[in-house]
């Protein structure tokens, strides 16, 4: 059950660096690849993208090194969060198509979380 864990753990925090780097770094690529970007302040979608990055990292490091790995699920439970108001806001906009990823995210998350308590 550890490595499948593991394995849930380091996909999910790869998808959100992906995200979390789009949005803080690249966030003139996130405009030509996701539409809602462009009409949101440009604050908000790089403070996403930071919770996302760090997220992605409380998902791996606390519980790889042994130091406050309660941190881990707490970081999974959040980036659930995260991935569920972002589903909620595509719906909002009629945006249907988005939903795949949200949905996997959120499954993986919780995963992670209710795996790691």
């Amino acid at each position: 059950m550890n490595i499948t864990l593991w394995i849930v753990q380091i996909i999910l925090a790869a998808g959100f660096v992906y995200s979390g780097w789009m949005k803080t770094v690249r966030i003139e690529s996130s405009k030509k690849t996701w539409a809602w970007v462009n009409d949101m302040p440009r604050i908000l979608v790089i403070l996403i993208g930071i919770a996302e990055l760090f997220g992605a990292l409380g998902l791996v490091l606390p519980w790889a090194i042994n130091i406050a790995p309660l941190l881990t699920p707490f970081a999974a439970i959040a980036l659930a969060v995260v991935a569920l108001l972002g589903m909620l806001f595509h719906i909002w906009r009629k945006e249907y198509r988005e939903l795949g990823v949200n949905i996997i995210f959120i499954v993986l998350a919780l995963i992670v979380a209710f795996g790691r308590l």
